[in-house]
């Protein structure tokens, strides 16, 4: 169960930020709109949310998932790859010292985005992509096992991070798409399958008693509802513009 969030508000800037996408200019008003949503849906599932101001310097920052890895004994703050961000783990690790005594950090030349790592229970699983280097991931690794929890490498071959293609929703379930749908480093998970033109759904949110899915994903939904599992729907149109999804938006522990 997760009692705490944090959230960052998207700054002006954010309209300027990084994306491989083709979808268009966000919109800013819009987005402030669907991120206040986002935040209230958070609340609704039971957790206190720590909502921190926008930083108009930092434009990707409301994505705070690339900033640090949380469990509830440790935090690991990470060493973003796009060099533009690196700048906003200084603000995370002075607030994540008011919740942590324990505290990593991924040193350079590694570098490790939040969006690569998926926590399912005592493992950890860390992409190697575009922002997550080799030395990066082998840091984690490293921390994390000597922590006690298991950990393994996967080099993604086509997702922009991990998490862009996979969720972890307890139960030994895991939401699947693409490259993991048949991936050997999740053959014992039970798998919920998303295909190719519902791939956005697949980076969706287990917050204690619901799952926080973008909305318009009317089978991924049905399949969720099927597993037992209530939903929460979110607009995600001016995130999803900037490579961003659910995960992205909040740092849960």
């Amino acid at each position: 169960m997760f009692k705490h969030v944090i959230v960052k508000t998207p700054g002006r800037s954010y309209v300027n930020g990084l994306t491989t996408s083709d979808l268009g200019t966000p919109d800013y008003e819009t987005l402030l709109e669907q991120h206040a949503a986002y935040v209230e849906a958070l609340k609704a599932c039971g957790v206190s949310v720590t909502h921190l101001p926008a930083s108009e310097e930092f434009p990707d920052s409301t994505f705070v998932e690339d900033t640090a890895v949380l469990t509830q004994e440790f935090a690991i703050v990470t060493n973003p790859g796009a060099d533009s961000r690196n700048g906003e783990i200084k603000e995370m690790e002075l607030v994540l010292k008011d919740f942590y005594k324990q505290l990593y950090s991924i040193k350079a030349p590694g570098t490790l985005d939040g969006g690569d790592v998926l926590q399912a229970d005592d493992h950890f699983y860390i992409g190697i992509s575009d922002r997550t280097n080799e030395e990066g991931a082998r840091q984690f690794k490293e921390i994390a096992e000597a922590e006690g929890y298991q950990a393994t490498i996967v080099p993604l071959q086509k997702f922009f991070h991990l998490k862009t293609g996979i969720a972890y929703l307890g139960n030994n379930l895991m939401v699947v798409a693409g490259e993991f749908i048949d991936h050997p480093d999740f053959e014992k998970y039970d798998k919920l399958t998303v295909p190719a033109e519902d791939e956005y759904s697949a980076n969706c949110i287990l917050v204690n008693d619901y799952v926080i899915i973008p909305k318009g994903y009317e089978e991924t939904k049905r399949k969720m509802n099927q597993a037992g599992y209530q939903t929460i729907e979110l607009e995600m149109s001016e995130f999803q513009k900037q490579d961003g999804g659910l995960s992205c938006l909040s740092l849960r522990f």
